[in-house]
């Protein structure tokens, strides 16, 4: 993240005189380069202000159109209602729950006398610090942070919960102490994923986050990663007079809550309502603001109906820590032709091409907002298409890029000058837009295949993919043997437990899928995460997703997985393979393969997951446990052979699916029936002869279903019997 304080980043130029600036940032591909390994991914932020002499704020007419941007200064502060809400669920761990932990010890210390606040930390379980408000004290904050320290992750994400535990603390407090009017209430909110516990459905959950807060209580939401449920928080944060903002993988949580808290740290009104005649001013922008906080500005445009208007009549009432406020004054604005400027100041040499009404531009632009955000908010197909088609005619009128207008590029684009030389750009209507990367101009990304593509990886048999299908092989008795868990989405189920001898264990995180049409089953389930912890010689930890890899060994790392690369340190090695497969290889002993399953267009059935294969079980001990590592260091043989005793048990043409009798299967003292079957691997594009253990392997694995639950990704608890240990 860029120090403010240290300048406007390389080939940043500022042309400016008292009245006007333009500035223009467009840097080659060693400039980005220097920026970030990856070049340039982020906002371009523009900080300034400017002097107002009016209370009631700067109106500026050009053409028939005026904007009014309204910041007053020197206001005391309201007091805030506050309660920070953490997510600490099992996917939190590691980086990601320390930052976050770090950037709230700053804000309590940074609240004021006036404030009140409490803290929840949410999994599948709300956890309140206090069951109401708290003063700022020096005691108080330091009860907040030791608190905070203390919180662990495990368990799921009930968001739904969360929010209605922190508005009931927030509308009880005002309730009881009569000032509403005196006071701003929010809630902080960060989370890194999606609601997988409670209230699950998203239109439920904004429904009765919108009943319970009742327009009095503002959410400010931040996501954190690429699996958080960003459109869940934006609506949360749009329905709610709040603010969201995104924190990447590889970003700092940590500062980024904390310049994110800068922006609402100081409210100084609240309730703003700005009002002009009827008669003078048509399709303004909004008008009515929740809160206004120090140093942001509030801005307002649109059309005069009288071009010679002489004087434009201004109402502002709002409501700040000791008063209600109205302001009223008639606002000069003579007439104002383009070519003269606002307030009769030239432009800078030099700017480039003119914009004939730059106010009209800025009413254009607040209005697209506007469209967009009322878009985002709307469950009616009908006005949500309204919507998208008055942005999009808008945003086509003034050459705006938004997500409903595409980028494209005219003449060639020389491919060594990088992006500093494109030329030529407007935002048009068009089903191919062109993508430029540091890699050069006019890279454009492969789309994704109709169905999973994957290499034909020669590895082990020994697997676990789909839905989710199990594959065990047993080399020495040349047979092999499958059966399938039926688990619940959300459920973190142990693959491979190791973790007091080689020091390795894998977890599997199920995702779920409606069933197919005419299916036998309820529902299909999916590996969308698989995590490794590596805890010899020195300890890492591993996160994979169809779209990413994490790599968290001391220093940080995040893979994305649609690049190719190779990385290793410690004795652990990870490739990735483009879109297709991970590899880790841990101490030139164990190697695991996760294949990834992506879809361009899945069906509601399908969803983009992975399947983990063990290529080399070598350094697994023979304590080895977990739904697949229980079965590497054994054999297994069949007591009754249904084809007579001359007959090759791993080849059986004839027989088909449960066809003849049941035999029995003998493997670790079970007795286990099995029946002869067919089952594709790899992607489904490889077919295998196997032995079905059915009811979810009961009478095949060690225990029952939930001895292989595991409380959160990197939980390395060691289950029947086998002693216990806990990774946090």
């Amino acid at each position: 993240m860029r120090n403010y304080d240290s300048g406007p980043p390389p080939s940043t130029v500022i042309n400016q005189n008292e009245t006007f600036a333009n500035i223009i940032f467009k840097p080659s591909v060693v400039q980005q380069a220097k920026i970030a390994q990856n070049g340039v991914l982020g906002d371009f932020i523009i900080r300034y202000d400017v002097n107002r002499e009016q209370s009631i704020g700067d109106i500026q007419v050009l053409n028939g159109y005026f904007v009014h941007y309204f910041a007053p200064k020197d206001l005391p502060p309201l007091p805030k209602n506050v309660v920070f809400v953490l997510d600490s669920s099992a996917s939190m761990v590691g980086t990601k729950l320390r930052q976050t932990k770090d950037a709230l010890f700053t804000i309590l210390h940074d609240l004021r006398p006036q404030d009140r606040f409490s803290i929840i930390g949410f999994s599948n379980r709300i956890k309140v610090w206090k069951d109401h408000l708290i003063s700022v004290t020096p005691d108080s904050i330091r009860d907040g942070k030791v608190y905070i320290h203390h919180m662990s992750p495990t368990g799921g994400t009930d968001i739904n919960g969360a929010l209605q535990r922190a508005i009931r603390l927030l509308n009880k407090y005002v309730a009881h102490n009569d000032i509403g009017d005196r006071s701003v209430s929010l809630i902080i909110f960060l989370t890194d994923g999606k609601p997988t516990v409670g209230e699950t459905h998203t239109l439920k959950i904004l429904n009765n986050t919108r009943e319970a807060a009742r327009g009095q209580v503002c959410i400010f939401t931040i996501g954190i990663g690429n699996d958080v449920d960003f459109r869940l928080l934006e609506k949360l944060s749009l329905e709610n007079c709040g603010l969201t903002r995104r924190v990447h993988e590889e970003e700092d949580a940590g500062s980024q809550l904390i310049g994110f808290y800068d922006e609402i740290r100081t409210p100084l009104l609240s309730d703003i309502r700005i009002d002009y005649p009827p008669s003078s001013v048509v399709q303004a922008t909004k008008t009515l603001f929740p809160n206004y906080f120090n140093g942001s500005e509030i801005i307002i445009a649109g059309k005069l109906v009288d071009r010679e208007l002489d004087h434009l009549h201004v109402e502002v009432t709002a409501s700040n820590s000791k008063k209600f406020v109205i302001l009223k004054t008639d606002v000069p604005v003579g007439p104002q032709k383009a070519g003269k400027g606002v307030t009769g100041s030239r432009r800078p040499e030099g700017d480039g091409e003119g914009d004939p009404n730059h106010i009209e531009r800025l009413w254009s632009y607040l209005t697209t907002k506007e469209l967009l955000s009322s878009w985002l908010q709307s469950d009616d197909e009908l006005e949500k298409e309204r919507l998208r088609q008055r942005a999009q005619d808008l945003a086509l009128s003034y050459r705006f890029l938004i997500p409903f207008t595409s980028m494209k590029l005219r003449g060639p684009v020389p491919r060594k000058d990088g992006l500093g030389e494109a030329h030529g750009m407007s935002a048009a209507m068009g089903p191919e837009p062109v993508v430029q990367s540091v890699r050069g101009a006019g890279t454009q990304p492969g789309p994704l295949p109709e169905k999973p593509y994957q290499p034909r990886i020669k590895i082990s048999k020994t697997s676990v993919d789909g839905d989710p299908h199990f594959v065990v092989d047993f080399p020495l008795s040349k047979l092999t043997v499958c059966f399938n868990i039926d688990g619940q989405p959300g459920d973190i189920l142990r693959l491979v437990s190791d973790h007091m001898d080689s020091g390795v264990t894998v977890n599997g995180e199920l995702i779920g899928a409606p069933a197919p049409p005419n299916g036998h089953k309820k529902q299909r389930t999916y590996f969308r995460t698989i995590t490794i912890l590596v805890n010899k010689p020195e300890r890492s930890y591993l996160e994979i997703t169809p779209s990413r890899v994490i790599l968290d060994g001391g220093d940080r790392l995040v893979l994305p997985c649609n690049q190719s690369v190779v990385v290793g340190s410690r004795g652990l090695e990870v490739a990735v393979s483009a879109n297709a497969s991970v590899t880790v290889t841990i101490q030139g002993s164990i190697a695991f393969v996760i294949l990834i399953h992506l879809y361009k267009k899945p069906a509601p059935f399908q969803r983009h997951h992975l399947g983990f294969y063990i290529a080399n079980s070598e350094g697994l001990s023979s304590n080895c446990h977990g739904l697949l590592g229980q079965f590497l260091n054994q054999d297994a043989r069949l007591t009754e052979d249904p084809a007579g005793p001359s007959q090759n048990l791993t080849h059986l043409p004839l027989l088909q699916v449960g066809e003849g009798p049941e035999v029995i299967l003998k493997v670790k003292g079970h007795q286990v029936p099995v029946v002869w079957k067919q089952r594709k691997i790899y992607n489904g594009e490889e077919q295998i002869d196997c032995w079905f253990a059915r009811n979810n392997a009961a009478k095949l694995i060690d225990g029952e279903y939930k001895d292989y639950l595991a409380s959160h990704p990197f939980d390395t608890g060691m289950m029947l019997g086998q002693g216990t240990s806990r990774e946090l």
